[in-house]
């Protein structure tokens, strides 16, 4: 079953990076949550179900173009959970600079639907969250 899950979270990525808000809606359950990071957000905040999911996009969109979501790292962390290491990209809207950030994250997969994210600003943590060890 943790391979499928590492799937599921594999396409869900996917649909975000592409911005394919209706594709990333019918992945996530219906008690769907995530939780952003202080490090990673000058408004962290916590998305809770569909709603969350728009108005997470509509934040990124309001502040930047040209954003990017690369899986770096796909960890089968056993049971529901999958480790993500990625990095975004983006150019501000209004000033046109370049930002490069990297982030990881413990997602919950459920009966084939993403649950729950919990990011972390670091790889190691995001490991050690989900019991993990790190070498």
């Amino acid at each position: 079953m943790s391979q499928e899950n590492v799937e599921v979270v594999r396409r869900a990525l996917a649909a975000f990076d592409s911005g394919a808000i209706e594709q990333v809606l019918a992945m996530v359950g219906p008690d769907f949550e995530a939780r952003v990071a202080p490090e990673l957000s000058a408004e962290p905040d916590t998305y809770r179900g569909s709603e969350g999911v728009r108005r997470y996009f509509d934040s990124f969109r309001e502040a930047f173009e040209q954003i990017r979501f690369e899986v770096e790292q796909l960890t089968d962390a056993g049971d529901s959970g999958v480790v993500v290491g990625m990095r975004m990209t983006a150019v501000g809207k209004v000033t046109k600079i370049g930002v490069e950030q990297r982030n990881a994250g413990v997602w919950t997969v459920l009966d084939g639907k993403v649950a729950r994210i919990e990011t972390y600003a670091r790889l190691d943590d995001a490991l050690r969250a989900a019991g993990m060890e790190v070498g």
